[in-house]
């Protein structure tokens, strides 16, 4: 799993125990899993359909790092589906997980597209193929 964004848990991300609030770290994944299937499915216009059981397995609190990360599980034909994984950057102990998030690509209509893709892409290999053609 490659952990792609870090984010400072600040006094405004806690909770009445003073721990990460569950729903500021649930916005912080439905973020970070747009980013990564705009950037994969190169489309700006990406929605989130689906997001299966979260577990949270520990707490972060004020101060520390946590960082997000992203897999593929797979590529339908309007859709990619990731999992995810937020840990602690400093003991790199798991605190939340979520096996299956599911984006769909969407046309200039609104309504669900073939993105084409069929498996990951990293961005410096689409640069170079540019600059080949």
């Amino acid at each position: 799993m490659k952990f792609h964004t870090r984010k400072l848990v600040k006094p405004e991300d806690l909770n009445s125990n003073g721990t990460l609030f569950g729903g500021k770290v649930l916005a912080w994944i439905d973020e970070e899993a747009a980013l990564y299937a705009i950037v994969q499915l190169e489309n700006a216009k990406i929605v989130t359909k689906y997001i299966s059981e979260i577990n949270f397995m520990s707490a972060a609190k004020q101060g520390d790092v946590v960082e997000i990360g992203i897999e593929v599980v797979k590529f339908g034909k309007t859709s990619l589906t990731v999992n995810c994984e937020v840990r602690n950057k400093m003991n790199h102990e798991t605190i939340v997980t979520v096996d299956n998030i599911i984006m769909v690509n969407l046309g200039i209509d609104g309504k669900p597209h073939p993105h084409g893709k069929t498996k990951i892409e990293f961005v410096k290999d689409r640069l170079a193929a540019a600059n080949e053609a």
